[in-house]
């Protein structure tokens, strides 16, 4: 039997849990694609399902967490026609069930992936789909951000806060963005129109009326959020678990409020590979480790200061 090297974890729990193992080598079915993977993503869901929340934990174990993938097609399955062997590609595939990205093989329907535009490379591109799609789907599919509206990301330099404002920016918003003051200058290169330092001052007294909220934070962020957004606009606040208050607060003031959770998307992640063809949106890796490294790339991850995307090499 064919093996592969992948991070395993047979209990939930702290970041020792993950374990670099020998299992069996997927194979595609119909429809499927199997790609050999040169970089994965590693991003907030991972290290809650880690630890034992989220729908993929329900799955039991062990467990190979992960999403975001990028790499080469290596084999294909009956009635595939998007893909050959030796495309490269990018995806988030089969999300919130478990893909099993932190590995050296993933399989997966064909349209849960899209061609890697020639400008982004692997490590790039594995830091793209899971935070990307999370953008695009609420501020274009929910929101539906058009030219000359205002719109305030919350953690405008996080993983999918760094995407949300270039893709905010692509459709003609002006931007408005919070961060600490050390991430002000990021802010500038990816186009943000007016950064907020939510350290030194209640965002909620120096922004003017926005269209859309798209808050990452949660919490008292989300409520407070309410108050500078127009009888018209929407907020969309997530993590989806910690926006219910928040909703149910929106509701209660006659506002538009929801959370959402993200889905594969093949026109989606299109639709992305577009704007970075165009140098509208741009990836910031943050820092990599290799696949072996795993729970280091958690421990980081879990300190919430990071500006853009860990990805793990494959």
């Amino acid at each position: 039997m064919e093996t592969m090297r992948a991070i395993v974890q047979h209990s939930f729990g702290a970041p020792e849990v993950l374990e670099l193992e020998e299992r069996p080598l997927p194979e595609p079915w119909a429809t499927e694609v199997r790609v050999r993977v040169e970089a994965a993503g590693v991003n907030p869901v991972d290290w809650k399902t880690r630890a034992g929340l989220g729908a993929a934990a329900r799955s039991g174990l062990p467990l190979t967490v992960g999403w975001d993938v990028a790499g080469v097609v290596d084999a294909v399955g009956p009635g595939v026609t998007r893909f050959a062997v030796g495309d490269p590609v990018f995806g988030m595939p089969w999300f919130p069930r478990q893909a099993a990205a932190y590995a050296e093989f993933v399989t997966a329907p064909s349209r849960h992936f899209a061609r890697r535009p020639d400008g982004l490379s692997a490590v790039e591109a594995g830091g793209l789909a899971l935070a990307g799609l999370t953008a695009w789907q609420c501020l274009v599919d929910i929101a539906e951000v058009k030219p000359g509206q205002r719109v305030l990301v919350h953690a405008g330099a996080g993983g999918v806060g760094h995407l949300a404002v270039q893709i905010a920016k692509a459709r003609g918003a002006h931007v408005i963005a919070t961060a600490s003051a050390a991430k002000h200058d990021l802010l500038a290169e990816l186009g943000v129109d007016e950064p907020v330092d939510y350290r030194s001052r209640h965002f909620e007294e120096v922004v003017e009326p926005v269209d859309v909220v798209y808050d990452l934070v949660g919490g008292d962020v989300a409520v407070r959020s309410l108050d500078v957004l127009q009888p018209d606009g929407i907020m969309i606040s997530l993590p989806s678990a910690a926006a219910a208050a928040a909703v149910e607060a929106g509701r209660a003031r006659g506002l538009r409020t929801t959370g959402m959770l993200v889905e594969p998307d093949g026109d989606g992640l299109q639709e992305l590979a577009a704007l970075v063809d165009t140098g509208a949106v741009r990836v910031r890796v943050a820092e990599t480790f290799p696949l072996e490294r795993a729970a280091d790339a958690h421990r980081l991850g879990e300190q919430g200061r990071t500006a853009g995307k860990i990805v793990l090499t494959v």
